[in-house]
Order: structure tokens, then sequence, then C-alpha cells
């Protein structure tokens, strides 16, 4: 299917807090309880629409382990957007997003648009960070914030969504070289400014003047 954007997201954060389960929801609006821990990284692609243009989200889902975390860091670099997750029941995992926000400052294009979220929503019984919380850092970093389940799929499609309208303003602003696809920004066949499809493609001309 034709796109006019294509934006690459990487979903981060500890070890178990859900990244692949929101990845699945998201592509496949289905919850696996059982998953394997992901080794190095998983992939997955949806369309979206914005502002009546095709936007394809190219994401990468990260291993939160320790010994990952050099793969990790290769994967910032060409991402428009990332989804920061930790678990609102495990305390530990939200005390740990100081650490990932730093290697994804570090290691990101200054534009990269940073969406946190507290997962596990639907455990609202064994909660171990309040909402409150997770607002503050958000705000304090000036990350957009939301909580979601990615087991119900509340707020899932919002999440990714969000992120995509916000990557889409920057790009409307200016704020993004969209020529340079190291942002995590590529334009698709369906745009007016990609060079590649403003002129008619040609037959391979076989030499010679006329």
């Amino acid at each position: 299917m034709s796109y006019a954007y294509l934006f690459k997201y990487i979903i981060i954060g500890d070890t178990g807090v859900g990244k692949s389960c929101l990845l699945l929801q998201f592509t496949d609006k289905r919850f696996q309880p059982v998953h394997d821990l992901t080794i190095g990284v998983e992939f997955g692609a949806r369309m979206i629409t914005i502002d009546g243009k095709q936007i394809k989200l190219q994401i990468w889902d990260t291993a939160g382990q320790e010994s990952f975390r050099s793969i990790t860091r290769s994967y910032y670099r060409g991402a428009a957007g990332a989804l920061l997750v930790y678990d609102i029941t495990r305390r530990e995992t939200f005390n740990h997003l100081t650490t990932w926000l730093e290697d994804a400052r570090q290691h990101s294009n200054s534009n990269m648009v940073i969406m946190l979220i507290g997962n596990k929503s639907d455990l609202e019984s064994r909660r171990d960070v309040k909402k409150e919380e997770g607002e503050a850092f958000a705000r304090e970093h000036g990350l957009i914030f939301m909580e979601t389940s990615a087991k119900t799929a509340a707020n899932v499609e919002e999440a990714f969504i969000n992120t995509a309208k916000e990557i889409y303003q920057k790009i409307q602003d200016g704020a993004f070289d969209i020529n340079n696809e190291a942002n995590g920004i590529k334009l698709g066949p369906q745009n007016p400014s990609n060079p590649s499809t403003s002129v008619p493609d040609r037959p391979p001309q076989s030499g010679g003047c006329c």
C-alpha cells in the first residue's frame, strides 16, 4: 500500500514491561500473555492516517536486558519517535526511566518525539506507581504521557498515533529535515515532495543522442 511518509519508531524500557505486547496489540490487535523475552530487536509495521495522509509506522521493539543495550543504542539513531515504557506495578521500572532517557537523548536526533508510557493499567489493584508521578516525570522532561494496557488495548492506538501526530506536526513546522533519512522519516511514493515521484518513470535510454 502506498504512503506519504514512513516514520521509524523504537520501543524502549526495562525487560518485562510489556513492550512486545504493546507492539503486537497495535499491529495485530491481539494480546499474547506469555511472550518470550525479546532477543535483540523485533519488528512490526502498520499504516495509519493523519491529516488525510497515509503514514506507515515501522516499529522496532528492543530487548530490555542490559546485555543488549549496545544493540538498542544503534537503533536510536534512525528513529523519529520513541515509546519509553515502564510497568505501573513495578517501581524499579519507573526508577530506571532516567537512565533510559539519558541513553535515548544521547544517541538519537534531538527532534525525536518521546512518548512516556505507563503500561499494565488493567492491574490497578497492584499499582505501585501513581499516574501523577508519571505525569510529573513527563512534564519535567518534556515528554508526552499516557497510561496503557496491552491486555485490554486501552490507549494503545492513541499512544502510537499521538506520537505520529507530534512527528507530523514537527515536519509541518520544519523541525525535521525530511530529506535526511537518518532522522527516521522517509518520503513515500504518495508524497509530492518526493523527487523520485515528481517525474514519470521513463524507460532507460540506450545511449546516443536521439
